[in-house]
């Protein structure tokens, strides 16, 4: 059965069952669990720097780390399970996202995914002084691995502005393509403010001259739906840690017919793209995500978290009238997303005297001086401003009353500023 699956509106998605593990053990369920970390501890609100990795998909890897060893090479009885279990999960991915299954290839981390994506189309054009378009507001595995085919590769670099919204004007992307352009890497949607980019009109643009597109969505697998058939991508990027998945397991899109350098060269794993034996618990992990993730998608969990969003967003604005700014757009954006800067503190002195909380803030620490973000200044945001900012981002076991806990202790460390 083809597993592409249609997840734009108006359209249905087949019924996800959730009670026939991977291995008859139950790896999803319709309630989800408790809250993984410390009974005690801060309210997480910083979902979009790393989740928590779901019990269910906990339960879904264990037996391939235990009784389920072999590798699913081997053409012997230990390789069987393993073989099939990889199978599986790469079905799982690719149907969270509309694509085939053969056109998905795990990777270690999104960074590698990324850098097989931009990399890879980049050698593999063939092209002598390849041209490569991105963007301001790109992940930093994006943008440096543009700048390391710059330096290493002769290839020219262009990197688009974006808006006070942190979007890219598609007017941009069409003045700056050439003949020479053989990529455009754009993201679907910004870490930091959630910002969603028009991907579907830039990847049309993109092939209008003859480039790929390639698709950083770490950030939106799972919070929003994607097909990539809808988007028009040629390459897109799904990050395990995004989506309740352990660390060290992502995958990338590869269309049908899309030619890459490989970025581990040796065996035929992963169609010759990323030599070496398959991590298969980690795999079977993001399959098991993934098909949570979908079932999500299906039963308005998206909807629950804008909600609890904008209460928090809500609170502020009621306890601190005038002060509490919005960062990014108000409607296109990530629905767990919320980043604010308030009037008269740094975001890293409220995070530090907001007690109970656990968040990120618009700037980074470097030897003690923290320094505005890079996506705040690229909106336009004035050093002071973004140094504001603070990223309150939400997710599966966001609750109404951790929401009310988080927003009590920021209105009250802001009164003891």
């Amino acid at each position: 059965m083809d597993p592409r699956r249609t997840t734009v509106e108006g359209t249905s998605t087949p019924a996800v069952r959730l009670d026939d593990g991977m291995t008859g053990r139950g790896d999803a369920a319709a309630v989800p669990p408790p809250f993984p970390g410390p009974p005690d501890g801060p309210v997480y609100l910083d979902y979009n720097a790393t989740t928590p990795v779901d019990p269910r998909v906990v339960r879904a890897m264990i037996p391939y780390l235990t009784g389920f060893f072999g590798n699913p090479s081997s053409s012997h009885p230990y390789g069987a399970e393993p073989r099939r279990a990889l199978g599986e999960a790469r079905a799982r991915v690719a149907a969270l996202i509309g694509a085939r299954t053969a056109e998905m290839v795990f990777t270690g981390s999104g960074s590698e995914a990324d850098l097989l994506a931009v990399r890879g189309a980049v050698l593999a054009s063939g092209r002598s002084r390849p041209h490569v378009i991105t963007q301001a507001t790109e992940h930093p595995a994006v943008l440096e691995s543009c700048r390391s085919l710059e330096r290493l590769h002769g290839a020219r670099v262009t990197v688009l502005p974006v808006d006070g919204d942190g979007q890219v004007d598609p007017a941009a992307l069409a003045s700056a393509l050439t003949e020479a352009t053989v990529l455009v890497s754009v993201m679907a949607a910004n870490n930091e403010t959630g910002a969603l980019q028009p991907v579907t009109e830039l990847a049309a643009l993109a092939h209008e001259r003859g480039a790929l597109f390639h698709c950083d969505a770490a950030q939106a697998a799972g919070k929003i739906p994607l097909d990539v058939g809808e988007l028009g991508v040629d390459l897109l990027t799904v990050v395990g840690h995004k989506m309740y998945a352990p660390k060290g397991v992502a995958a990338l899109y590869v269309r049908d017919g899309v030619r890459l350098e490989p970025v581990v060269h040796g065996g035929p794993q992963e169609q010759g793209l990323r030599a070496g034996t398959e991590n298969v618990a980690l795999a079977v992990a993001l399959g098991a995500a993934a098909r949570i993730a979908a079932h999500e998608l299906d039963d308005g969990t998206p909807d629950r978290i804008a909600t609890l969003r904008d209460d928090l967003h809500q609170r502020l604005r009621t306890a601190l009238p005038g002060r509490v700014h919005l960062n990014g757009p108000e409607k296109a954006r990530l629905p767990n997303t919320l980043n604010v800067r308030i009037d008269g503190v740094l975001g890293h002195e409220l995070l530090a005297a907001a007690h109970g909380i656990a968040a990120s803030t618009g700037s980074a620490c470097h030897s003690g001086t923290h320094t505005p973000s890079p996506v705040l200044t690229a909106m336009g945001l004035e050093p002071a401003g973004a140094l504001g900012a603070l990223r309150l981002t939400l997710g599966r076991w966001s609750t109404p009353a951790g929401i009310e806990t988080a927003a009590n202790a920021l209105i009250e460390a802001v009164a003891r500023h």
